[in-house]
């Protein structure tokens, strides 16, 4: 039913929660011609926001300064324009909590005061439709029990887990023919005598197989060839199989200045990466290990005791394995003491990400581990730390998120692969064997 004191619209109204301008500050500037509702709710909590290092306070910032500029001196009821073609922001004060909330729910909290504000919305603009944007899943079932229309943030969401890039294909059936012509070129052939392969991306990895032989071949798109891969091997470390064949060619070709390893527990990701960085350390001035201090509980690094060394090392105990299997050495039997011994004999410096802000990296071998846990802009905030001669490494599990706003298609390492494919400077790899031990592959597998 259309307002008799308000014209028809066909937009929409979306209201706008916390998190999903911790994880997007302009994600305002996403709606199209929608209008935004911001609950004052929302800015008690990013309040909370305003100091700190971290990318979220970065956003909290950024939002807040961007609001502070399209409002002027005073904001109208009617809300500010965000610019062409696109709708309005308004902030909505908090009137008395909806009676439904207070029958169902014991406690009063912000989630609670957003959800108010929004059927307060639903109810007062019932000319169109009014939606609650939120990453928090448990909010949007709330507001849905409520009648209330919720979705997730969705902007820098990849289409589908089956559509991702794997950075590998299998073709079946070649002519003996072909074979021998890679071996006649130099180990490698036009890609007019490969037609069948539609489509080749720039460095793309094939396995060329028929009934007889076999053949792993990469595809150079500048020069649209496809090149064989040659038995290789980094600090010792020899893969096991295709898929760490193809990986670890990526990581020691110095032209692909960013590579991403995906895959399973035990797959060899951080391995490869660790044992191509040892392996070129000669080419670069240092090599930069980190991982996102995402714990698994509600301890964090302000909980820990001991100086930032000492914070770290729970999260970097994954590296230090790696780095124990690469460098077998006794040291008194103990691994974090070798790995130690490793790291400082080989110019190797464990850094945390919250502090990369505003560095200039050159000429460094870069590892970010577990970047299934960041969001695509602290993607983007590490990558643009990248200066001449430097090479960056994300390697993770898509499949394995601790971040409690992210899922397989949001995280910042699923959208970074799907925005780069096809790049000349860019290679990835899914590896879906495990190699770690066979009761780990049976774990994965089954459990």
């Amino acid at each position: 039913m259309i307002s008799s004191t308000q014209p028809a619209r066909s937009d929409k109204l979306f209201v706008v929660d916390t998190n999903v301008i911790l994880h997007d500050a302009q994600c305002i500037r996403r709606f199209k011609e929608h209008d935004i509702a911001i609950p004052i709710a929302v800015l008690e909590e990013l309040d909370n926001f305003k100091k700190g290092n971290e990318a979220i306070h970065f956003q909290a910032r950024a939002f807040l300064r961007t609001v502070d500029e399209l409002t002027g001196d005073v904001l109208s009821p009617n809300g500010a324009a965000l610019g062409p073609g696109l709708g309005s922001i308004r902030i909505v004060l908090g009137e008395e909590p909806d009676a439904r909330l207070e029958k169902a729910f014991l406690e009063d909290n912000p989630d609670h005061r957003i959800l108010s504000v929004a059927l307060m919305l639903q109810q007062r603009e019932t000319h169109r439709p009014v939606v609650l944007v939120s990453k928090d899943t448990n909010l949007r079932l709330k507001a849905k029990s409520f009648g209330l229309t919720a979705q997730d943030y969705n902007n820098d969401k990849v289409e589908s887990f089956e559509k991702l890039y794997t950075g590998k294909r299998l073709v079946k059936d070649l002519p003996s023919s072909l074979f021998a012509q890679f071996s006649e070129n130099g180990g490698q052939v036009s890609a007019n005598l490969l037609p069948d392969i539609l489509d080749p991306i720039p460095n793309e990895n094939f396995i060329l197989r028929n009934h007889t032989s076999s053949m792993l071949a990469t595809y150079q798109g500048k020069n649209k060839v496809y090149k064989r891969i040659d038995p290789i091997s980094a600090a010792g470390i020899i893969p096991r199989n295709a898929e760490q064949s193809f990986a670890l060619r990526a990581l020691l070709d110095d032209q692909l200045k960013l590579v991403t390893l995906t895959g399973k527990a035990g797959s060899g990701k951080t391995l490869l990466a660790l044992a191509a960085a040892m392996e070129s350390r000669s080419r670069y001035s240092q090599t930069l290990l980190a991982r996102p201090t995402v714990p698994l509980s509600n301890r964090d690094l302000g909980f820990l005791p001991g100086d930032i060394d000492a914070k770290l090392d729970p999260y970097m105990q994954p590296i230090y394995d790696n780095l124990a299997v690469m460098n077998p050495g006794n040291s008194n039997g103990n691994a974090s003491v070798r790995s130690r011994e490793f790291l400082q004999t080989n110019h190797v410096e464990v850094t945390p990400l919250a502090y990369i802000r505003g560095r200039s990296l050159q000429r460094v071998f870069f590892i970010v581990d577990e970047a299934q846990n960041l969001t695509p802009h602290e993607i983007k905030t590490i990558i643009t730390r990248a200066g001449e001669g430097t090479k960056i490494v994300f390697t993770g599990d898509i499949q394995q998120i601790d971040h409690p706003y992210l899922d397989s298609l949001s995280n910042g390492l699923s959208y970074l692969i799907h925005r780069m494919v096809g790049q000349p400077i860019f290679g990835h790899v899914a590896l879906e064997k495990g190699e770690r031990s066979e009761l780990a592959e049976l774990a994965s597998n089954l459990l």
